[in-house]
């Protein structure tokens, strides 16, 4: 797959907007080496992405819309504590390579690179994703994001800082933030942040809690954004079962 077809493919919806801006300030030095004929699958998504958000509010999040805002809010979370660390750097190439596969990872690091060097409007970026993108999705997001402060052994207050900011942007609420982030502590009071329940929580409300959270965390809901993502998916679905289990074996119930 040619670069031009990737990232034609890869726009969707994200084409306009400060995304698009970002994208096509990011694509400057690329496509200078593209011939006409190379660039118009660019071109061509592009006028389609204007035309379909024109017919409906909120679109499908596709793949390629899902790959796009990843790789923008990876950037702001990596700067977040003023130095890129390396570890984070090869955290989201793995994760790229895993999902994507050896040729489309290479692709989007070439973009990434560009969009690295970028001063990025956090809030108009989160705006544009929030309206477009639907909520399982911006979940999926946000457990990418702790994952990525997470690679290098230790989440700095910063990037947790920018992380809430990216939530509080994107329309998550504080409850489904401290459950996500939960999943990438060790503490006493875990399982209960990860259910969005208090501690003294009946037995009644903790499984009413765990029957909400798999039906919220269920892979299904983010079937639509292909097999490449389901392992995240499956992951968040894990640590829900994970602490409910916890909770039967502390409540013995």
């Amino acid at each position: 797959m040619s670069f031009s077809k990737w990232i034609g493919a890869a726009l969707g919806w994200s084409f306009g907007g400060p995304i698009g801006a970002i994208i096509g300030m990011a694509l400057g030095g690329i496509m200078d080496a593209f011939s006409d004929k190379d660039a118009e699958p660019f071109y061509k998504q592009g006028q389609q992405g204007r035309t379909y958000r024109s017919r409906m509010s909120r679109p499908q999040t596709r793949s390629g819309d899902f790959e796009v805002s990843l790789l923008i809010l990876s950037s702001i979370v990596i700067k977040a504590d003023g130095k890129q660390d390396q570890r984070e750097l090869d955290f989201v190439r793995q994760q790229f390579l895993h999902m994507y596969g050896k040729e489309r990872a290479n692709h989007a690091f070439k973009l990434f690179k560009n969009i690295n060097k970028q001063q990025i409007p956090v809030r108009q970026v989160c705006l544009q994703i929030r309206q477009m993108m639907d909520h399982p999705s911006r979940l999926q997001l946000l457990h990418f994001l702790f994952g990525i402060a997470k690679a290098d052994g230790h989440v700095t207050e910063e990037e947790v800082k920018q992380i809430y900011t990216i939530s509080n942007y994107l329309g998550i609420s504080s409850r489904d933030y401290e459950s996500i982030k939960a999943m990438f502590y060790n503490s006493s009071d875990n399982a209960y942040k990860i259910l969005e329940i208090s501690k003294d929580a009946t037995v009644s409300e903790i499984k009413a809690a765990y029957r909400k959270m798999a039906k919220k965390y269920h892979p299904d809901r983010v079937i639509h954004l292909g097999k490449e993502h389901r392992e995240g998916a499956e992951e968040k679905f894990r640590q829900v079962q994970q602490a409910y289990e916890q909770l039967q074996k502390e409540k013995r119930f």
